[in-house]
């Protein structure tokens, strides 16, 4: 066994129990470190299935708590955002997006980390502005996360709630990126015999994440949300 295929399985691993741990950062964790070691266009594709699998986990595992109604409009309005996004926005300087983006979010995570109480975002534009940020963002930059995780945490979802809503809200994402992979011809035998011989190391990650999952309380849940927010904002901003 390589030691290039021991290191792609502990990454996964850190990736998918993150995310089944706090309901995102599996592309967080792998594409930060998978590409140096692999190359991207083996870990893009890779990344991309293994996120659609544990998604579907994820969906399957909180169905009972999956609040449709609250990611339906976050949902119709990033898809409608996506082909603008990708037609359009990414013609703006992609640093300074991510900057600004990468700025706000480590701003809104600090503000809440401090101890000052997160407006709670009632409007009903609100979920309308957020999706269409993150398809957007999705659309230019495959960032459309920050957007939706941040919502989702000032609405102050329970835990399971917001783990489901985020899997639902992003498998929906994981299969258009999937299928446009298929599409592309970048799901190479390679890519393919990889992805089957980490699916152990997925299932690993994940169950040991619901495992921990047991003993947070919402409170503790919602600052290990804000400190990976803030992580995830200096991603952004580098």
């Amino acid at each position: 066994m390589s030691e290039a295929f021991l290191y792609t399985n502990l990454i996964i691993f850190v990736g998918c129990f993150t995310q089944s741990l706090s309901g995102f950062g599996l592309a967080l964790v792998t594409m930060s470190l998978l590409p140096s070691l692999i190359g991207l266009q083996t870990s893009a594709p890779l990344v991309a299935m293994v996120g659609l699998v544990l998604e579907i986990i994820m969906v399957v595992r909180y169905r009972e708590v999956l609040q449709v109604k609250s990611i339906s409009r976050l949902l119709i309005a990033s898809l409608v955002a996506i082909p603008i996004g990708v037609i359009y926005f990414h013609k703006l300087d992609e640093k300074i997006a991510l900057l600004v983006l990468g700025f706000v979010v480590i701003l809104y995570a600090l503000y809440g980390l401090i101890g000052f109480r997160l407006p709670d975002l009632k409007h009903t534009a609100w979920p309308w502005i957020f999706g269409f940020t993150s398809g957007l963002l999705g659309g230019a930059y495959n960032v459309a996360g920050p957007p939706v995780i941040m919502y989702g945490n000032s609405r102050k979802w329970p835990p399971m709630e917001f783990k489901s809503n985020l899997a639902g809200f992003f498998l929906i994402g994981s299969s258009v990126v999937t299928f446009t992979h298929w599409l592309n011809g970048n799901i190479t035998s390679n890519v393919l015999s990889l992805f089957l011989r980490t699916l152990p190391t997925l299932l690993l990650g994940f169950v040991l994440g619901q495992f921990l999952d047991r003993w947070l309380n919402p409170e503790l849940f919602r600052k290990i949300v804000l400190v990976l927010l803030v992580i995830l904002g200096m991603k952004l901003m580098m």
